[in-house]
């Protein structure tokens, strides 16, 4: 019986709160792991983006830098994400049918890329 006395004031007290230090650690780690989703999410689109830009600088045609301009615009202009924007276009190489508002939104944004570039 005397060791299980000994285990039991071996043992330290739980806390009912954290310390200053663990809750600062706990907050950081909950940062760094959004961070890290936010990041492999970012990768994951940007394959997606690049096949996009790939597409564009083909029915501009135009460099990369503008071609990624085009595609913000047609982001922007719909209020839609730019990866949506890509993904819905990358789509159409596999027979998917452009969204209404991404199309008539990426024929303005043509229209005025041709427009400009004649001045």
């Amino acid at each position: 019986m005397h060791q299980v006395t000994m285990l039991r004031e071996e043992q330290r007290p739980l806390r009912s709160a954290p310390r200053e230090e663990d809750a600062a650690l706990l907050a950081e780690v909950v940062e760094l792991r959004a961070r890290n989703e936010q990041l492999g999410q970012a990768l994951a689109s940007r394959a997606l983006i690049d096949q996009a830009c790939g597409m564009m600088m083909a029915l501009a045609p135009c460099p990369s830098d503008r071609a990624w301009g085009l595609l913000v615009d047609v982001s922007q202009h719909c209020n839609i994400k730019l990866r949506d924007v890509a993904e819905a276009l990358v789509a159409t190489t596999r027979g998917r049918a452009l969204p209404e508002s991404i199309q008539r939104e990426l024929r303005r944004t043509l229209r005025r890329f041709h427009v400009a570039d004649r001045r």
